[in-house]
């Protein structure tokens, strides 16, 4: 039998994942799950992917918090490519889908997350207000012993996106009721500026295709997250 070489990602069994049905007012089994990853004296990298609008960054925050400064929040969204490369690119329409990120750039920060130097790595976020990245704003100490990260295609086989699976120790697919996710994804697309027809023909749109290519990746999870 062959084992994994000491500090390796762990790899999930060809069995189909365990879903987990969570109330989302009280998160306190991903919690615990999380303090899991926490207790094995390493840093761990825990990933939360799902579709557009389903809730991973508020999952996320809300893990982080909980944990109380043992971990940081790495979103997937800080590799935006910039408005005018979008726009230079001929991709702005389609902002969110797989080829409007930095994949090979977010791999890279990853990997030095997974093996922390002594000094501090500085990550990106997205700033929804400029819907613009900016660099260096999300400080990692290299003694914090676990980052989560979320974002839609963290379980995306084709590269480059292939490469971030085995960088991480878990990944849970979080999903909802279909309808809720869609109206939560047209709330939000208001609430930054867009009309509500706009806001709906995005959902159902680019959004949508987005969606559904992320749901060939359920499988690839290692707990399904039902959101109730």
């Amino acid at each position: 039998m062959t084992t994994a070489a000491p500090g390796a990602p762990r790899r999930r069994s060809a069995s189909a994942p365990p879903v987990l049905r969570v109330p989302e007012a009280d998160l306190s089994a991903l919690v615990a799950r999380a303090r899991r990853l926490l207790a094995q004296g390493r840093r761990r990298l825990l990933g939360l992917a799902g579709a557009p609008g389903v809730g991973k960054s508020t999952v996320a925050a809300r893990l982080v918090a909980a944990l109380a400064g043992a971990a940081v929040l790495v979103p997937m969204d800080g590799f935006h490519l910039a408005e005018a490369e979008l726009h230079r690119l001929g991709r702005h329409a389609r902002k969110g889908a797989p080829d409007t990120f930095d994949a090979a750039g977010y791999v890279a920060l990853l990997r030095r997350l997974r093996h922390p130097a002594p000094e501090t790595v500085y990550a990106p976020r997205f700033d929804r207000g400029l819907e613009e990245p900016i660099a260096g704003a999300i400080p990692v100490p290299p003694e914090l012993p676990l980052v989560v990260t979320e974002g839609n295609y963290l379980l995306v086989p084709a590269a480059p996106w292939g490469e971030v699976r085995a960088l991480l120790d878990e990944v849970w697919y979080l999903e909802r009721d279909e309808q809720v996710r869609l109206d939560r994804l047209i709330a939000r697309h208001v609430a930054h500026g867009r009309s509500r027809a706009e806001a709906a023909a995005r959902a159902r749109g680019s959004d949508q295709r987005n969606a559904e290519l992320i749901a060939t990746t359920r499988h690839r999870a290692d707990l399904i997250v039902q959101l109730t």
